[in-house]
């Protein structure tokens, strides 16, 4: 059966570096980042963090980026429209709220404190066809993204919109405090002297649609694996990274050398790191280009997928890598990284999402055939 052509035509994004798309990667070129470290969160330590810079109503800004994205469309309504979600902690600060400060359960709503309180809270603005949502931790919206490829590429659905979102939730944030992954200053993903990650909030947009438009970036590929190492350790030769990323070429019927820059998931932990950059190493020997967006924008978590797919696409586009922030000294030396914004003829890129478990994502966007 002929596989129907995915393509991304519409997208939007709100995150602490940039309240739209084309602020976000001219952040990233400049490099701009929108870290900031807070003593609020965590007793008796400073932490980065990546937060809007605006009261955070989480109904006001999902309405607004949806509504954005939908009036690039052309579409009147999303009403032919799959909804695809991926979050990691859904409405979990919403209810956290309301318990710290009545010290009760009672008034939490449990349809926004979920993982579908995403979607219940756009289907009061909007019209979906369906909706289903995804939670794999940091895999989220880039699951959720390879889910829209696959219903698209079948033939089952010609419009998917993908929303990857995430808050920043005090459980989230002890809960990687707890694991002692945090940094007090902005990270440093791939360098000697890096000492943890950035936990952000934000949204990312994405309309996936099976017909080709002016401006379209073509979906070509996506895999996954789960090798299921460690519960929040990656395997140290990269194993479950390189999997992922060797079905993405398969799915996208191009071989590793066709790959002209990958967007590595790239959190600033050393185990992270580590294992990923062994991964690019032994599969792509011709050496593409690689960098890391997180020292801008932090690790988004659950809509970290969707929001670095939006830098993929912009870069396709403007035909520009966006380079590294903060990388002084590479720790492993193979890699060839970016340090500056570079004009690049570019034709494939691959987009790298690692998750807790050994649960892996990999996603390869191009310039239409």
């Amino acid at each position: 059966m002929l596989k129907s052509r995915v393509f991304v035509n519409c997208f939007a994004s709100v995150c602490c570096a940039s309240e739209d798309s084309e602020g976000l990667f001219e952040a990233i070129c400049s490099h701009q980042s929108g870290i900031r470290a807070y003593d609020c969160y965590v007793e008796d330590k400073f932490v980065a963090l990546g937060k809007i810079q605006k009261s955070f109503n989480i109904e006001d800004i999902l309405y607004s980026t949806c509504r954005d994205v939908l009036k690039q469309s052309g579409l009147e309504n999303f009403e032919d429209t799959l909804l695809v979600v991926g979050s990691s902690v859904g409405g979990m600060q919403n209810s956290e709220e309301i318990f710290l400060k009545e010290h009760h359960y009672k008034n939490i709503n449990p349809e926004l404190h979920n993982i579908n309180a995403i979607a219940y809270i756009l289907k009061e603005k909007f019209v979906f066809k369906d909706d289903i949502s995804f939670s794999t931790a940091c895999t989220s919206s880039a699951n959720a993204l390879g889910y829209g490829y696959e219903v698209i590429s079948k033939g089952v659905y010609k419009n998917v919109l993908v929303v990857g979102f995430d808050t920043l939730s005090q459980t989230t944030i002890h809960g990687f405090s707890s694991l002692g992954v945090l940094s007090s200053s902005t990270c440093k993903p791939f360098d000697k002297q890096r000492d943890g990650m950035n936990v952000a909030e934000g949204i990312a947009v994405v309309l996936l649609q099976s017909r080709q438009k002016e401006q379209s970036i073509e979906f070509f590929g996506v895999g996954y694996s789960s090798d299921a190492y460690h519960m929040t350790h990656p395997s140290p030769d990269g194993q479950g990274a390189k999997m992922a990323m060797r079905r993405a070429l398969q799915s996208a019927n191009i071989n590793a050398d066709d790959i002209d820059y990958i967007n590595a998931h790239g959190t600033g932990t050393p185990a992270n790191d580590s294992s990923e950059s062994c991964a690019i190493d032994s599969l792509f020997p011709h050496k593409p280009f690689v960098s890391s967006t997180k020292s801008i924008t932090g690790h988004t978590l659950g809509a970290a997928g969707a929001l670095e797919a939006i830098v993929c696409v912009l870069a396709l586009q403007k035909q520009i890598i966006p380079p590294n922030t903060n990388l002084e000294a590479p720790e492993n030396e193979m890699l060839n990284y970016v340090y500056e914004a570079k004009k690049k003829e570019l034709r494939y890129v691959l987009s790298n999402s690692l998750a807790f478990g050994g649960n892996n994502t990999a996603l390869i966007f191009g310039l239409p055939r």
